[in-house]
């Protein structure tokens, strides 16, 4: 199936200096290189340290940055284009993008379908791997800004090239011809033994795309797989559109809410002393939180865990069909299907590496629910802790501890983000040589005036990526943090570029690299949060510690992307497997909380005195208060989504409500209360569709890089040049373009893990997934 990058939901220095590339040929590029500006591959001390500085600024005074910005717009009045694309200066420049891609796609198609010659099948790899960036060029662009862009106009507009296109795509994806050329050349000798570990990959990744589209089943059944992915869809939205809980709102008398938000009381109050608190809502699950009554506790809890019956329906039809979908194909069941192509490859693995996590995790479980049953001993009840109790004993738990700080928002003082992002440059710097260098935007180049461009600089190679951060909160602005990544990296070949035909010239970053001489596509990103506006233009935003956390992550996955710098967009940067994709942005919260990264950056906004570390480490405590019960609730959930992915819909008596009860009645330390319906509210199932078990995966895989790559920190850890080398080679450079496995266990020095399989899933589950 030729590819879409797509988001996951979950994916810049002069121009000249760095040799990006726009709209030019090879022998410009050579030119261009040549001439260096104010941003050098190694610049002065002096030089870094006013980098590092305006970084800082264009994120924490707003005066400075318009100033910045302005530099080099100038009296220019005609956009360049919304990301330097040339296309777009005009939304309508979209529908011409699109038709021009179309254009190409067609000699690419037809040149991949005359192929004949041994060096013709050759090359098949690269030319499919060219169809698919061809096309993403247009669709992953379009599909952020049809989410992101404020224009109505450029939505519109984005949203009709995307459905020109992904139509067309469907149409490559059903050409048995392609698949056909393909299968050829991967299981001829002759053609296979030149190809390079990308290619490879590439291919195997492709014919196994093919498949999944059904392109080589009888009319009658590919008709029918058509008709059921169309439903499969429609299920989907559904499911998430109506999710809401069977009853509205609960009833009760105000004298009755002992240890309720008074706020909040006040809020739901209506006449005669009667409260209407809306189920499903913060101020719901605040009174799950701190009720008294623990029979209140119980009803509000069985509240908010029921859903209209159509809903379980809706979710009872999604899991039959997805079903039928993997029959069709020849896979016993839909998890079988998605698992084919994913680190974990058999739904069994999955369920080994479940069982031995949940072992590890038992202990840490039971001792914080023993810890709670304490507290509801001292009250004067003698029963066992219920689910309905987790909430409120938990909240009771941390009530007890009490800062050693003045309040509770000081630590944010320490972390403007300005501060943060100099300090994710520096960290870059130390471990993998590049650092965050600001850009002025060109006319035309953003969607907002508050979207902040960031080159990214490598200390040897130059440019290697561009990063678009567009961090604080808007109207209309979703408030879920993400990263897009908008183009891919991708090498250029000489043929390409002297082609001034190819719409690989629409403007966007390119760059020559100084140690190969060769022409390269940049890594292009979005990164998105939500983060408030300062109150006035003296005070920077202030970050919770939270926030910082969050922008770790994000950032995570954007050195992925940046890294990951690979010759086939189709295994560039994040396009990796599923449960290994989250692998470098759940490690990157353990610098977040590391006392010499800290000590890199984190200082008060107004005094310039260094963070102690001690609120740090008081926030850590109690964010790991609660780990064991939350873990076993992702455990279940995982568990569920492995079930409901089985061949378990195919019966005729399937009961989404009834597997649900066998998981939580198995695996389950606490029994949950008859008559309820929570899968109803359960919406990753529509995403992951039986590879919700992937963050779990991968932060077990996190805590032990962190552990024995990094030393946990120890001395210095942290910010080791050489820990951060090895994680760069055997991981984040590969993209997508090497087994996973392989780079796990490169990276730990464990061989038993280089061939993946049952027992490594249980090993990585034995690991475990806390400090």
């Amino acid at each position: 199936m030729i590819r879409a990058c797509l988001r996951r939901p979950w994916n810049t220095s002069q121009l000249r200096a760095l040799g990006i590339v726009q709209r030019s040929s090879l022998a410009s590029v050579a030119t261009a290189v040549k001439d260096v500006s104010r941003h050098s591959f190694n610049p002065t001390k002096t030089d870094q340290a006013h980098e590092d500085d305006t970084l800082r600024k264009v994120f924490d005074s707003k005066p400075f940055w318009q100033e910045y910005s302005k530099r080099s717009i100038g009296s220019v009045v005609l956009s360049n284009g919304l990301f330097q694309n040339r296309y777009l200066t005009q939304p309508a420049g979209f529908i011409k993008f699109a038709e021009d891609i179309r254009e190409q796609c067609l000699t690419l198609v037809d040149e991949v379908l005359q192929a004949s010659s041994i060096e013709q099948y050759r090359s098949l790899p690269r030319k499919l791997d060219l169809l698919s960036d061809s096309l993403c060029r247009v669709l992953d662009v379009a599909d952020f800004v049809r989410a992101t862009h404020p224009d109505v106009l450029f939505q519109r507009s984005a949203t009709e090239a995307y459905t020109f296109l992904w139509e067309y795509m469907n149409i490559l994806n059903t050409t048995p011809g392609l698949k056909a050329q393909l299968q050829h050349a991967f299981y001829t000798p002759e053609v296979s033994s030149l190809w390079d570990e990308e290619e490879t990959s590439v291919a195997r990744i492709l014919l196994k795309d093919f498949s999944n589209s059904a392109i080589d089943l009888p009319g009658k059944d590919r008709q029918r797989f058509v008709q059921l992915s169309n439903e499969m869809k429609h299920l989907g939205s559904k499911f998430l559109e109506e999710m809401v809980p069977a009853t509205s709102h609960l009833q009760f008398q105000s004298n009755e809410a002992k240890g309720m938000d008074p706020e909040l009381l006040q809020r739901y109050a209506t006449k005669r002393g009667r409260v209407s608190l809306p189920i499903g809502s913060d101020a719901a699950y605040n009174a799950l939180g701190s009720m008294e009554d623990g029979r209140f506790r119980q009803a509000l809890y069985i509240h908010t865990k029921n859903v209209p019956q159509s809903q379980v329906a809706t979710l009872e039809n999604l899991m039959k069909t997805r079903a039928e979908i993997a029959r069709l194909s020849n896979f016993s069941s839909y998890a079988e299907m998605s698992l084919a192509d994913k680190m974990a490859k058999t739904p069994e693995a999955v369920n080994s590496f479940l069982v031995a996590l949940a072992a590890d995790n038992a202990p840490h479980f039971t001792h914080e629910v023993e810890t709670m049953r304490a507290i509801k001993d001292e009250d004067g009840e003698e029963s066992s802790i219920l689910p309905w109790d987790l909430t409120y004993y938990q909240n009771r738990l941390n009530a007890k501890f009490r800062s050693k700080f003045r309040k509770p928002d000081f630590l944010s003082a320490f972390f403007s983000l300005g501060t943060v992002m100099q300090g994710l440059s520096r960290l870059f710097s130390r471990l993998y040589g590049i650092r965050l260098v600001p850009r002025e935007t060109s006319v035309g180049e953003t969607w907002d005036p508050d979207v902040r461009r960031i080159d990214v600089i490598h200390e040897d190679e130059g440019h290697v990526a561009v990063l678009y951060c567009d961090l604080f909160a808007r109207g209309g602005k979703s408030p879920n943090p993400a990263h897009f990544t908008l183009r891919c990296s991708r090498l250029i070949s000489a043929e390409e570029s002297a082609d001034e035909s190819m719409v690989s010239h629409d403007g966007m970053a390119t760059t020559l690299s100084p140690s190969t001489g060769r022409i390269f596509q940049l890594p292009t990103i979005a990164l998105i949060c939500d983060f408030p506006d300062p109150p006035d233009h003296r005070t920077p935003t202030l970050l919770s510690f939270r926030d910082v956390q969050t922008l770790f992550h994000e950032m995570g996955h954007a050195i992925h992307s940046i890294l990951g710098r690979t010759s086939l967009q189709v295994v560039s940067g994040t396009r990796c497997p599923t449960d290994f994709a989250e692998l470098p942005s759940v490690l990157m919260e353990n610098f977040a909380a590391d006392k010499s990264v800290l000590s890199l950056f984190a200082r008060h906004w107004e005094t310039n005195a260094p963070l102690p570390y001690e609120m740090v480490a008081e926030v850590l405590d109690i964010q790991k208060r609660g780990q064991g019960v939350q873990t076993e609730t992702q455990i279940l959930y995982s568990l569920l989504d492995q079930a409901y992915h089985s061949s378990l819909p195919l019966n005729d008596d399937f009961s989404s409500t009834e597997t649900f009860y066998d998981i939580y009645d198995t695996y389950g330390t606490l029994r949950e209360p008859r008559g309820i319906s929570p899968q109803g509210f359960f919406g990753h199932l529509v995403e992951y569709g039986g590879t919700y078990y992937s963050y779990l995966f991968d932060r077990a895989i996190a805590g032990k890089v962190w552990r024995q790559v990094f030393r946990g920190g120890r001395d210095a850890g942290g910010i080791d040049r050489e820990a951060g080398e090895i994680f760069k080679d055997e991981v984040l450079r590969w993209g997508g373009g090497r087994n996973p496995w392989a780079c796990v266990s490169g990276v730990l020095e464990d061989e038993r893990l280089k061939d993946g399989g049952k027992e490594a899933m249980a090993e990585v589950g034995r690991w475990g997934v806390h400090d």
